[in-house]
């Protein structure tokens, strides 16, 4: 986990975009680019953003008009949020391999008899 004063992310790694000096246009910022479905659940409309299908969700959570400049803002700071939710409120980290051992140990030795 990289110190509390580490360096933000290099330039060379954060996604395309438009940077925080370039002009807003409503219309350029309120429409996204074109989504790719990658499962029956899942799309991506900017490079490495996933997000669930907003169909999917529309019965249960409104939704937002969202800024194409919000969406990229968020999805680089990504990892200082975790990073600074790890610090404050997690007594350790474990990562998704971690989880599906436990989950595939328990399918594998059955239901446990003392439940």
């Amino acid at each position: 986990m990289p110190a509390e004063d580490a360096p933000p992310m290099p330039a060379a790694e954060a996604p395309a975009g438009p940077g925080a000096t370039a002009p807003y246009r409503f219309a350029e910022q309120h429409t996204s680019p074109e989504a790719a479905r990658v499962s029956e659940v899942a799309q991506t409309t900017f490079e490495h953003v996933y997000e669930v299908d907003p169909r999917l969700m529309e019965r249960h959570v409104l939704q937002q008009v969202f800024p194409n400049w919000d969406t990229l803002r968020i999805m680089r700071s990504r990892h200082d949020h975790l990073d600074w939710m790890h610090r404050h409120f997690a007594e350790r980290v474990i990562t998704g391999s971690e989880l599906l051992a436990e989950v595939d140990g328990e399918a594998l030795s059955g239901p446990d008899p003392a439940s």
